[in-house]
Order: structure tokens, then C-alpha cells, then sequence
């Protein structure tokens, strides 16, 4: 997480976001950057513009229903004979390995 935050940091400070500016975030913050997830990184968001992503997940998030409206009847799941079997299955299964 800490590599996703430093890009993160970067895009809202208006810094390009780069391995050698992810380093150097990591390393002053403590942390002992790895090479390779920093390169990763900056190849996923090669050409990705951070602060439109950010506004765009906002925006979806608001966008999506608070609570469905389903009756409370379809809430409610009667067990099933094929749950019953492998709830069956998996205590036998437990059994014979206590022998």
C-alpha cells in the first residue's frame, strides 16, 4: 500500500510520478523500497491521470443505490437437500482424518 500512497502523494502535490520519486518518498518515510514493485508501479500508471480516476471512483460511488429494496422475504434462503449433502460429505471427510 505504502508504494500506491507515495504515488498518490505525488499526483496531488503536482510531482511527476516517477521510480525515483516513489524511492525517494519510501526511503525517507523509513521504508526499505523494493526495485521492482517500484518499476510495476509506474508502468500500471503509465499515461493513467490519477486525479480523474480519484473523481471518477468519487462519482460511481455516489452513484450506486445506498440499499436495495428487495422484500425481505427474498433475504431469507431455506437449506437446501445439496447443502445438506456436502455439509454431510465434509464431516465424514473430517472423521477420517481423526480416524
Amino acid at each position: 500500500m505504502e508504494y500506491i500512497y507515495s504515488a498518490l502523494l505525488l499526483s496531488k502535490l503536482g510531482k511527476e510520478v516517477n521510480e525515483h520519486n516513489i524511492k525517494k518518498i519510501l526511503e525517507s518515510a523509513g521504508a526499505n523500497p523494493e526495485e521492482a514493485r517500484i518499476k510495476a508501479l509506474v508502468s500500471a500508471l503509465k499515461g493513467v491521470d490519477i486525479e480523474k480516476e480519484i473523481k471518477d471512483a468519487a462519482t460511481m460511488q455516489t452513484a450506486a443505490p445506498a440499499h436495495s429494496e428487495a422484500p425481505k422475504e427474498a433475504h431469507k434462503e431455506k437449506p437446501k437437500e445439496d447443502d445438506k449433502k456436502s455439509e454431510e460429505a465434509a464431516a465424514a471427510g473430517l472423521g477420517a482424518l481423526f480416524g
